[in-house]
């Protein structure tokens, strides 16, 4: 069985299945009777991953560690077998228990201590810590069953590059409970994704068995999806060497996923001390543990490697506690605090917002060949709920892809393009589904550059409809973003009239930095924009790249209102009645950017006005408006001023039309909010 391990660089042979390890006469696997044969420098990586994590344990006891541990003691040949299977250009990704697969694959001991113990000279200078380690296309994160589709966006780019590269993710028996696994195998099954799942099945998902949770069997799991599926353990070592050898070269080969489901025993607690099984349990899983074999028998040469091992750690060890401490300097603010803004004619041309969005799409597919969209129905001859895609798919077949009804993996996926270089645009089909993929957007997307130091850039763009006024409903008339405001490392966009939505996306496409969301009322799509003022109106943006824009007459402003979104063409109306019938000047502010918020527009106007009324479609409760209000309450350049806001009404909205209008903001709400504030009235 060892054979293999000296053929496999070679070219690959006739595709074999792996052999059944042996079991004895209670089905229990028994320990290979070959491990003499096992090649030195496999087991030297497999005790340098032992001696690391056993050192581990020690300098958190010593106070050298904080926070959590998670140990891959009795595990460790699964990292070893996969490893020697791997290519330089493969992509990695692990989980919280990834020590192991990171060393397995970096040989890393520096980095790997520095980073652990809190050091700028750390694989990620210190920020990312024992979960979160990145390099050389080997990434991990400690959220369970997240990183599947993060890894299957990796595979999927590999597939794109038209070579060999393949993406592994390792999950534990116990991320088998999240949906988003099955999402993903689906997609990796029905799209030919090059993605082994390795299934690292201790029995326990960190204090319950998996006996307790696991329905059926992990076998009929991937095949359901068709996709294959081999098994090997860590008790028959030559076994699973084989098996990792066979899996890898199938997928390398055949460009489809497979799952590798290896059956093992976790020797340590879940993390650090915290271990409340059986000590007869742990004790036989100690008796079949083949290192623990190994170094039972006091081989000189085992003795030597082991002092040579331990020389290497301690090394590493002392270099990091030689380094720098990590400190995080305080970063500029992620919202802009501008003494005063400059302003600039707003010019664009008429053009229906439908017609705009996806006139720059199709400029950017033509330009950028790493741009991808990613939707359900997005192709032809459907086109997107809204039609926004209408003839793409025609025009760029290749990079227009509809998905199944999976939001999860349909951005964890673009989450892994991103990684990988390439410039996803997903979109959600309404922004009341936004909610299912948020676990990709804030623990993912949002992470992934700071907590891996930058070493990493996620240029995603998720686009989604907002918004009620259409009679869809509870469930496909809300305004939700504001859930996903506030998210450091983010940016986050609504497209309103008074900004060409064409050159926004333009824009935003030509140098993306960072994961950003961009929200769409539902009421624009059809609508006819321009830069067009009325007489006695002026018409100005902010000088930034996604500015805020300002309506106003040409009077001397008596209130301040704000409002971004569907929201901006009925305030804008409001404002001329007001105007109007009451002499009572508004300046109508229309952000373009809501996080990072430029706030120097509303502190400047503000301060002249006294007077501030933010209107916003969503609940009010914790919101865009409640949140402006309290900045520019706290900043004493804005001054003393009077402050409402107008939100939508406390319930869901319903999908009755005049129930629908009276739940959502109106002309006339707004009128009477601003004569509240201003003339202390809401009639006459």
């Amino acid at each position: 069985m060892i054979e293999i391990l000296e053929k496999r660089r070679q070219a690959a042979g006739t595709r074999r299945p792996p052999a059944e390890p042996a079991t004895n006469d209670r089905g229990v696997p028994e320990l290979g009777s070959d491990i003499e044969a096992l090649p030195q420098r496999l087991i030297t990586k497999a005790l340098t991953i032992r001696r690391v994590e056993e050192r581990l344990l020690i300098l958190f006891a010593e106070g050298q560690l904080s926070g959590t541990v998670h140990t891959c003691i009795g595990q460790e040949w699964i990292a070893v077998a996969v490893a020697e299977c791997l290519q330089r250009g493969d992509y990695i990704f692990s989980n919280h228990r990834g020590h192991g697969h990171y060393l397995a694959w970096s040989d890393d001991l520096d980095g790997f201590f520095a980073e652990l113990m809190g050091r700028v000279t750390g694989v990620c200078g210190g920020r990312g810590g024992s979960q979160h380690l990145c390099k050389d296309g080997f990434f991990s994160n400690g959220i369970q069953g997240g990183i599947v589709p993060v890894s299957a966006g990796l595979a999927m780019a590999q597939k794109l590059e038209a070579e060999d590269g393949i993406a592994v993710v390792f999950i534990g028996d116990g991320t088998l409970g999240q949906g988003v696994v099955y999402e993903t195998m689906n997609l990796a099954a029905k799209w030919s994704l090059p993605l082994v799942i390795v299934v690292e099945d201790n029995g326990i998902a960190q204090s319950t068995a998996s006996t307790e949770t696991l329905a059926g069997s992990i076998k009929n799991r991937a095949r359901a999806f068709g996709i294959d599926y081999s098994q090997a353990d860590t008790w028959d070592v030559p076994h699973l060497l084989e098996t990792a050898d066979t899996v890898m070269r199938n997928v390398r080969e055949d460009r489809r996923p497979m799952v590798l489901h290896v059956k093992t025993d976790r020797l340590k607690a879940h993390s650090k001390g915290d271990d409340d099984r059986d000590q007869e349990q742990i004790a036989a899983f100690v008796r079949r543990d083949v290192l623990g074999r190994i170094l039972a028998k006091n081989d000189p040469q085992t003795t030597k490697t082991l002092d040579a091992i331990d020389g290497r750690i301690q090394r590493a060890v002392f270099r990091a506690s030689e380094a720098a401490s990590t400190t995080v300097e305080q970063s500029a603010p992620q919202t802009q605090y501008i003494q005063s803004p400059e302003w600039q004619p707003v010019q664009f041309a008429s053009r229906k917002v439908v017609e705009a969005i996806r006139g720059a799409l199709a400029e950017i597919l033509d330009r950028d060949e790493r741009a991808i969209l990613l939707g359900e129905d997005l192709c032809d001859p459907y086109g997107g709920a809204f039609k926004v895609t209408s003839g793409l798919s025609r025009r760029f077949g290749d990079r227009v892809y509809n998905t199944p009804i999976s939001e999860a993996a349909l951005v964890g996926l673009g989450n892994g393009l991103a990684l990988a270089g390439y410039h996803p645009i997903v979109e959600i089909m309404f922004n009341d589904f936004l909610m299912l993929a948020a676990d990709q957007f804030i623990n993912h997307a949002a992470k992934f550059a700071w907590m891996f130091n930058e070493q990493v850039r996620v240029p995603l763009v998720i686009r989604t409809p907002a918004g009620g006024y259409r009679g869809y409903g509870p469930t496909h008339s809300q305004c939700l973003e504001k859930h996903l405001l506030g998210l450091p490392g983010t940016r986050v966009l609504a497209l309103h009239h008074r900004w060409c939505p064409g050159r926004l996306y333009h824009d935003l496409l030509a140098d993306i930095d960072r994961p950003t969301l961009v929200i769409e009322n539902k009421t624009l799509y059809g609508r006819q924009v321009d830069s067009v003022s009325p007489q006695g109106y002026s018409l100005s943006a902010t000088t930034a790249m996604f500015p805020t824009v300002r309506f106003a007459p040409e009077a001397d402003h008596q209130l301040t209102i704000v409002a971004y979104g569907g929201m901006a063409s009925l305030v804008e109306a409001a404002a001329k009645v007001l105007w109007e019938t009451e002499e009572l000047a508004c300046d109508v502010l229309m952000p373009t950017q809501l996080y990072p918020l430029d706030y120097a527009p509303m502190i400047e106007s503000v301060r002249r006005t006294g007077r501030l009324l933010v209107v916003e479609e969503g609940q009010g409760f914790a919101g865009f408006g409640s949140e402006l209000i309290a900045a520019l309450t706290c900043d004493p350049r804005t001054g003393t001023f009077q402050a409402n806001r107008l939100c939508a009404a406390e319930h869901p909205i319903p999908a009755a039309k005049t129930a629908e209008g009276q739940a959502l903001p109106d002309n006339d709400q707004i009128v009477q909010a601003a004569k509240r504030l201003v003339l202390g009235r809401i009639s006459g």
